[in-house]
Protein backbone atom coordinates (compact mmCIF):
# COMPACT_ATOMS: atom_id res chain seq x y z
CA UNK A 1 0.00 0.00 0.00
CA UNK A 2 1.70 3.56 -1.33
CA UNK A 3 4.86 1.35 -1.82
CA UNK A 4 5.62 0.81 2.20
CA UNK A 5 6.55 -2.23 3.78
CA UNK A 6 3.83 -3.88 6.64
CA UNK A 7 6.28 -2.51 9.14
CA UNK A 8 6.41 1.54 8.08
CA UNK A 9 2.11 1.23 7.76
CA UNK A 10 1.80 -0.07 11.23
CA UNK A 11 4.51 2.54 12.42
CA UNK A 12 3.16 5.47 11.05
CA UNK A 13 -0.42 4.24 11.93
CA UNK A 14 0.67 3.97 16.01
CA UNK A 15 2.24 7.40 14.98
CA UNK A 16 -1.42 8.71 13.64
CA UNK A 17 -3.14 7.02 17.38
CA UNK A 18 -0.88 8.78 19.27
CA UNK A 19 -0.54 12.32 17.70
CA UNK A 20 -4.12 13.18 16.76
CA UNK A 21 -5.90 12.24 19.66
CA UNK A 22 -2.93 14.64 21.81
CA UNK A 23 -3.65 17.44 19.10
CA UNK A 24 -7.44 16.98 19.62
CA UNK A 25 -7.93 17.06 23.53
CA UNK A 26 -5.31 20.03 24.15
CA UNK A 27 -5.72 22.59 21.55
CA UNK A 28 -8.30 24.17 24.18
CA UNK A 29 -6.27 23.66 26.25
CA UNK A 30 -2.65 25.03 25.42
CA UNK A 31 -3.20 26.70 21.82
CA UNK A 32 -3.41 24.85 18.22
CA UNK A 33 -0.03 26.18 17.70
CA UNK A 34 1.68 24.05 21.11
CA UNK A 35 -0.71 21.38 20.62
CA UNK A 36 0.65 21.05 16.38
CA UNK A 37 4.22 21.32 18.00
CA UNK A 38 3.58 18.23 20.79
CA UNK A 39 1.94 16.08 18.11
CA UNK A 40 4.99 16.30 16.07
CA UNK A 41 7.15 16.13 18.87
CA UNK A 42 4.84 12.52 20.53
CA UNK A 43 5.09 11.27 16.84
CA UNK A 44 8.52 11.93 15.61
CA UNK A 45 9.97 8.76 17.04
CA UNK A 46 7.73 6.60 15.31
CA UNK A 47 8.14 8.00 12.08
CA UNK A 48 11.87 7.43 12.85
CA UNK A 49 11.60 3.83 13.59
CA UNK A 50 9.24 3.13 10.59
CA UNK A 51 11.69 5.32 7.76
CA UNK A 52 15.62 4.95 9.49
CA UNK A 53 17.49 1.69 8.01
CA UNK A 54 21.37 1.44 8.38
CA UNK A 55 23.07 -1.29 6.70
CA UNK A 56 19.74 -2.97 5.72
CA UNK A 57 18.66 -2.92 9.52
CA UNK A 58 15.32 -1.26 11.01
CA UNK A 59 16.69 1.67 13.73
CA UNK A 60 15.11 -1.57 16.27
CA UNK A 61 17.19 -4.01 15.40
CA UNK A 62 20.23 -1.54 15.57
CA UNK A 63 19.22 -0.39 18.93
CA UNK A 64 18.93 -3.83 20.50
CA UNK A 65 22.32 -4.30 18.73
CA UNK A 66 23.98 -1.19 20.10
CA UNK A 67 22.04 -2.32 24.23
CA UNK A 68 23.72 -6.10 23.70
CA UNK A 69 26.76 -5.51 22.94
CA UNK A 70 27.03 -2.24 25.28
CA UNK A 71 25.28 -2.98 28.47
CA UNK A 72 24.05 -6.27 28.10
CA UNK A 73 27.55 -8.40 27.05
CA UNK A 74 30.46 -5.92 27.08
CA UNK A 75 34.07 -6.40 26.32
CA UNK A 76 36.19 -8.29 28.28
CA UNK A 77 39.57 -7.20 28.31
CA UNK A 78 41.86 -10.03 27.93
CA UNK A 79 45.31 -9.01 28.73
CA UNK A 80 47.09 -6.17 30.15
CA UNK A 81 49.23 -3.54 28.76
CA UNK A 82 52.27 -3.27 30.31
CA UNK A 83 53.94 0.50 30.31
CA UNK A 84 57.26 0.80 30.11
CA UNK A 85 57.54 4.32 30.99
CA UNK A 86 55.74 3.76 34.44
CA UNK A 87 57.67 3.18 37.23
CA UNK A 88 55.98 0.65 40.65
CA UNK A 89 54.42 3.52 42.38
CA UNK A 90 52.29 4.73 39.02
CA UNK A 91 54.63 7.78 37.90
CA UNK A 92 56.06 8.30 34.70
CA UNK A 93 59.44 8.25 34.41
CA UNK A 94 61.40 11.10 32.75
CA UNK A 95 63.16 9.83 29.14
CA UNK A 96 66.14 11.04 28.39
CA UNK A 97 66.23 12.04 24.64
CA UNK A 98 70.03 11.49 24.42
CA UNK A 99 72.46 13.42 21.40
CA UNK A 100 70.46 14.70 18.68
CA UNK A 101 71.47 12.85 15.03
CA UNK A 102 71.39 15.10 11.82
CA UNK A 103 69.02 17.85 13.42
CA UNK A 104 69.79 21.38 12.49
CA UNK A 105 72.30 23.15 14.15
CA UNK A 106 71.65 26.39 16.42
CA UNK A 107 72.07 29.86 15.87
CA UNK A 108 74.53 30.49 18.02
CA UNK A 109 78.26 29.99 17.23
CA UNK A 110 80.84 29.10 19.84
CA UNK A 111 83.90 31.00 20.19
CA UNK A 112 87.29 28.85 20.25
Amino acid sequence: MFNLTKRQIICLVSAAALGLPFYFLTKGHIGTSNAATGMVLIMLPAFFFAMYEKDGLPFEKLLLNMISVKILRPAIRRYEVENLYEDSCGEKRAVSAGPKKGGKKSGKKRKR
